[in-house]
């Protein structure tokens, strides 16, 4: 199908409520204009051909043969929408690293959501801060001169980026500061302080509260806590995100778990990236989905997010129990060898690789030099071409790395991944990071998630598979996490609205990174525009930063 005739298939005839004609700051000419593209205004409606005035950093005209303006891109049979906004990244300090945002701005994304996981940037004890301003110092000559989430979107509006940024509130972080790293329950002055911090990081402009119940000091937190914290978000429209404390074979009662917390604390609910991990566990896809269903049907304010991929990315500590690393990744070492834990903990970890499939369902992403031989490997085979077993090999990575070692899984099925991703209550993140082919993002072998999420969604799920419609899936990752995090003026195509907007090919966009050859970027996205600036032209970044801080209009 040729490009033209894909976008037309879209479109509807007629007048319609898209159009906006005469200019909202008078008759100034348009600092630019958009011509000939077909519009997803990122409602769900279908396209319609009509010219973009954009003037400063907002949208000031729609309609059709708009008047000239001081600079023109002629956008003639492709499809240009809203910025998408990653609704789950994790992007966060990579963006001081490079602040280019190469793999990111290339498919198309023009907000970031981040704090996601339980895992904020801060806020950090003295001894916290002191660690991470000299890791980065070190490691990427980045200075580190704030020590929040409220900090953080200070230093982006000083600094710009060529993405904007939102933040959520770890649990995971206000854990770590307030209790520390032990598997234990907070008491009620360590869960009003941390009621306190978080107030004070949403009241600053950060837009939710997360957890990551699979990882530490996050998943140390009960129901109870996590109601406790989310209470703070009560009038404010910011939802509880939750990478729950299970997604295999006790899904459905993380499911309820993330459900129940919105329920008791009265606030909105975002389960984070939805899968039903293992072959055993695949029919519980229809189940969760019906919970949440019910809970919607219920007055719960809940939705989901979900990477388009069969396979998950986090550390390799994960094949263990979560209580087994209580007290820090040495105290976890020590468990991997002791009399009277290893054997428990080699039993969970084959366990787990089971559940998956077997040992070539796990493959390296990222390792210390010394065992950059294991970056994008699969377990399996590296472990038979150096004559070691996996298990025995997992033990030797995991302690040359200081428990640090990145990992994926490939445990989930396509047929559900497709339902997912098309579900009405669905939207689509890449929970992944930012990476360049080139300079210190660069290394290792990351999910290609990092570099192919949105077109990936655009060309296989859209254009290949027919999984879902593009006008459904536009709205997904525009309007949709915009107003679930009220980001007012974001996500939407309308006069007024911020100028974050994507130009692409239909017929061709397409991912390109792959699990063996990830640092690759997409094709099929020639233009791409930040708060006015034209970020990518011709398929090429312009160096230009228009990103900025991206705060909440929700009020507590």
């Amino acid at each position: 199908m040729k490009r033209r005739t894909f976008v037309r298939a879209s479109a509807f005839a007629g007048a319609g409520s898209l159009v906006a004609p005469g200019l909202v700051y008078g008759k100034r000419r348009a600092d630019l204009v958009l011509r000939g593209a077909t519009v997803f205004d990122g409602t769900g409606r279908a396209g319609r051909e009509v010219d973009i005035g954009i003037t400063g950093d907002r949208i000031t005209d729609l309609g059709p043969k708009l008047a000239a303006g001081s600079n023109e891109i002629d956008l003639t049979g492709l499809a240009l929408a809203p910025g998408f906004i990653d609704v789950h990244s994790h992007a966060d300090m990579s963006l001081l690293v490079n602040n280019n945002a190469e793999s990111r701005i290339r498919q198309g994304v023009t907000l970031e959501v981040v704090g996601q996981d339980g895992g904020s940037v801060g806020p950090w004890s003295d001894e916290g801060f002191e660690s991470t301003r000299d890791r980065y110092r070190r490691q990427y000559n980045v200075e580190i001169d704030f020590r929040d989430p409220v900090g953080f979107l200070g230093r982006m509006d000083r600094e710009g980026a060529a993405v904007n940024l939102a933040t959520m509130v770890g649990n995971g972080a206000l854990r770590g500061l307030v209790v520390g790293n032990e598997d234990r329950p907070a008491t009620d002055a360590e869960i009003a302080r941390m009621q306190a911090l978080l107030r004070q990081q949403i009241e600053g402009g950060c837009v939710g509260l997360s957890s990551g119940l699979e990882y530490t000091p996050s998943g140390f937190a009960d129901a109870d806590e996590l109601v406790a914290l989310a209470s703070v978000l009560q009038g404010t429209g910011y939802p509880y995100a939750s990478h729950m404390r299970n997604e295999d074979d006790r899904l459905l009662g993380a499911v309820e778990e993330a459900l129940h917390v919105g329920r008791v604390a009265g606030v909105p609910v975002q389960i984070s990236h939805l899968k039903a991990q293992g072959q055993r566990n695949y029919w519980k896809a229809d189940a969760a989905l019906n919970l949440i269903e019910r809970a919607r049907a219920e007055g719960v304010d809940v939705h989901f997010d979900r990477y388009p991929y069969t396979a998950y990315s986090t550390g390799l500590s994960n094949l263990f129990p979560n209580a087994y690393r209580s007290g820090g990744n040495e105290a976890f070492l020590r468990r991997l060898r002791a009399p009277d834990t290893a054997a428990r903990l080699e039993r969970a970890c084959r366990d787990k690789v089971a559940l998956l499939g077997d040992w070539n369902s796990v493959q390296i992403t990222s390792t210390n030099a010394a065992t950059a031989y294991a970056r994008g490997k699969l377990m399996g085979d590296l472990a038979r071409d150096r004559g070691v077993e996996p298990y025995a090999l997992t033990l030797e990575l995991l302690e040359a790395n200081g428990g640090g070692v990145g990992m994926i899984g490939h445990g989930m099925g396509e047929e559900n991944t497709a339902k997912i991703l098309a579900h009405p209550l669905g939207m689509v993140c890449s929970d992944g990071g930012i990476y360049a082919p080139y300079g210190p993002l660069s290394g290792g072998s990351p999910h290609p998630r990092g570099y192919g999420t949105f077109p990936r969604l655009l060309g296989h799920y859209v254009r290949d598979t027919g999984a879902l419609t593009l006008e459904s899936a536009i709205h997904k990752v525009t309007q949709m996490p915009a107003q679930k995090l009220k980001l007012g003026g974001r996500g939407v195509i309308e006069v007024g609205a911020f100028a974050d907007l994507v130009a692409f090919d239909p017929s061709t966009v397409s991912d390109q990174a792959t699990f063996e050859a990830p640092h690759q970027y997409p094709v099929g996205i020639p233009v791409v525009v930040v708060n006015g600036v034209v970020t990518l032209r011709d398929g090429e970044h312009t160096g230009q930063r228009g990103g900025r801080a991206a705060r909440g209009s929700g009020v507590n």
